[in-house]
């Protein structure tokens, strides 16, 4: 399995919180970076949140001081802390991780925020 895989979506009510992982596949070598994107109806796929290797971690300006990425190398996993969620943050979330192969993308987890 090459695809990197994720998990934690859900249902959650507006202010609650979620935590998305994303577990790469060892067979996917010469990661240099790692990252969250979503894609809502009807609106184009955007980054959420992406770590390099070295550390440097950016994010959109619509989930800063909400969302949190973090990463375990030793798993080859990182994650997605999701606070304070909104109706607006409901999509479907994808990881994607960044190779020197090239660029591999999960199936996505489906976040749905609403009360």
């Amino acid at each position: 399995q090459v695809q990197p895989v994720e998990s934690g979506g859900g249902l959650v009510q507006p202010g609650g919180s979620l935590r998305l992982s994303c577990a790469g596949s060892r067979s996917i070598t010469s990661i240099y970076a790692m990252g969250w994107y979503r894609q809502a109806p009807g609106k184009e796929r955007e980054l959420v949140a992406r770590i390099t290797s070295g550390g440097n971690t950016n994010y959109a300006d619509s989930v800063k001081g909400r969302f949190t990425m973090s990463r375990d190398n030793t798993k080859n996993t990182v994650y997605l802390q999701m606070n304070s969620l909104e109706p607006e943050d409901t999509a479907v979330y994808y990881c994607r991780l960044d190779s020197t192969r090239g660029l591999y993308w999960g199936q996505g987890t489906q976040v749905t925020v609403s009360s």
